[in-house]
């Protein structure tokens, strides 16, 4: 797919995109056994403070993984959605990684909903992305730019199989970008500097 080149910089796509695993172990039978992502690098990070491993994804790209020892659990809903878009739930938190959608070729997407089913894995229905009010579409049609379904990996990071069914116009770029001033949620308090030095004075040495 083509469209408008950056004048700025000379970018190939995305070199990784990393995420952030509780079981390495079981990441790598994921994106490596289901998904059948080579695993291309494992760094042990010094001092014990986890690893990094890196999966080819397609393309040149990879998507990575740390694992920390100490990392808090994922919070479902800020972190990463709750759960798939078809169940009504989409929002994450700002500066979240919302989801991971891989390109796969238009002529074999049905056959890999399929085959991720046969697989095992829970899979959304199929959604034929359109520009309606509602954004789907009933039918694959000509005013439909990418079909996807949704699926999740062991720890909740939502991930998307997608394939664009046209080329971009200019036309496709006509909304006016939103401001934080059109939010609606309950903005973050910050905490004191002085709350935060002392909770650091008191916090245990090693």
């Amino acid at each position: 797919m083509t469209g408008p080149k950056n004048t700025e910089f000379e970018l190939g796509g995305i070199n990784h995109l990393a995420l952030v695993s509780s079981d390495m172990k079981r990441t790598v039978d994921f994106y490596s056994g289901v998904l059948g992502m080579p695993l291309i690098k494992t760094i042990e990070l010094p001092a014990g403070m986890g690893q990094h491993f890196f999966f080819d994804c397609g393309g040149g790209d990879c998507v990575a993984f740390f694992w920390f020892p100490d990392a808090p659990d994922g919070v479902p809903g800020l972190s990463a959605p709750a759960n798939r878009p078809e169940q009504g739930d989409l929002v994450s938190a700002v500066g979240s990684m919302n989801h991971v959608a891989f390109h796969v070729p238009p002529d074999k997407f049905e056959e890999y909903w399929r085959r991720l089913q046969d697989k095992g894995v829970t899979v959304s229905p199929i959604i034929n992305h359109d520009d309606s009010p509602l954004g789907i579409a009933r039918e694959f049609d000509e005013g439909v730019f990418v079909r996807s379904f949704y699926f999740q990996d062991p720890d909740g990071i939502l991930l998307e199989f997608a394939c664009w069914t046209r080329t971009f116009t200019d036309a496709d770029v006509s909304h006016e970008p939103k401001t934080a001033a059109d939010r609606t949620a309950p903005k973050a308090v910050p905490v004191p500097a002085a709350a935060v030095n002392e909770k650091e004075q008191h916090a245990p040495t090693a």
